[in-house]
């Protein structure tokens, strides 16, 4: 008999990927479970040596549930480019290289589409080169039983990228039937029907069916998560920017928290944090957002 969630069952959520991380926790808390990720736990990530999304998925999600006794969350998604032969795929995020730099990844994609005419040779009538993302979601237990839940959304590829929202390949993705691409789209708007919320729904459809939703009204801790998973994944000026609107208005929403309060308070705090404190290795937007949200988070 296929295994059911409970309301109150502890989730771990198979990456060390903030950012998503940060998003299936918005997904599966109204329904009443909570999520801790395999970073939190100290699991290690093994290899993705498996030759598809789904493989990968279920690689992971099993690792995390044998080695935690819980059961596990595994999210294994992609781009994939019609006129490079559904590349990046299951290396997308290698493409990025080790500093997860989707920078210089969408850079690489845009190179590589050049190189076979992708941006000229596309019909005009149907818009730049055609893609999709894809999301593999894969729920396992302790004892090894698994599923499987897929999403995927279809559009069109354009260069350069557009906005500072969302994080990864979506600057440069728009979605069959939006004028926007997912960077320059307000979160609320892209989770409404992304290939992540597709794969979702099916989770939900298959896992969740008859859990009650429970309204989870936004509070600090949450904000400061949303905060601390957006500064881990920015890898553009763009992406800079959002954020430090986003850094300004918790500001406002919380004036008394932090060392956001005042311009001097703020600056000795920043100060402080560049200072003293050290940085991964990453892109340089991604270190001043990360000092930035530390000097405001600074006691």
């Amino acid at each position: 008999m296929t295994q059911r969630l409970q309301p109150g069952t502890r989730l771990v959520v198979a990456s060390h990927n903030k950012g998503k991380v940060w998003e299936i926790h918005q997904l599966i808390a109204p329904h009443g479970l909570d999520a801790v990720s395999a970073a939190d736990l100290g699991l290690p990530e093994p290899d993705e040596t498996e030759s598809t999304f789904a493989g990968n998925a279920r690689l992971k999600a099993l690792a995390a549930a044998t080695a935690s006794g819980l059961p596990a969350l595994a999210d294994d998604s992609g781009l994939e480019v019609d006129c490079l032969g559904g590349a990046p795929g299951i290396f997308s995020a290698r493409w990025a290289g080790p500093t997860k730099d989707f920078g210089l990844a969408m850079e690489k994609v845009a190179e590589e589409i050049g190189r076979r005419d992708g941006w000229t040779a596309t019909d005009p009538s149907v818009g730049g080169p055609r893609a999709n993302f894809i999301s593999v979601l894969c729920l396992a237990w302790p004892d090894g039983e698994t599923q499987l839940f897929e999403g995927k959304v279809h559009g069109q590829l354009v260069w350069p990228a557009r906005g500072g929202n969302g994080f990864g390949y979506d600057p440069m993705f728009q979605p069959d039937g939006a004028s926007e691409t997912y960077g320059e789209m307000e979160p609320r708007k892209k989770y409404a029907d992304s290939h992540r919320t597709r794969a979702f729904a099916a989770f939900k459809a298959g896992c969740l069916d008859g859990l009650e939703v429970i309204d989870a009204p936004p509070n600090a801790v949450r904000d400061k998560a949303g905060l601390a998973a957006a500064a881990a994944n920015i890898s553009t000026q763009a992406e800079l920017a959002a954020f430090v609107s986003s850094l300004r208005d918790d500001v406002a929403a919380h004036p008394a928290d932090g060392s956001g309060a005042t311009l001097p308070r703020f600056l000795e705090a920043l100060e402080t944090v560049t200072r003293d404190t050290h940085f991964d290795n990453g892109p340089v937007w991604r270190t001043i957002a990360k000092a930035l949200l530390a000097a405001r988070l600074y006691k």
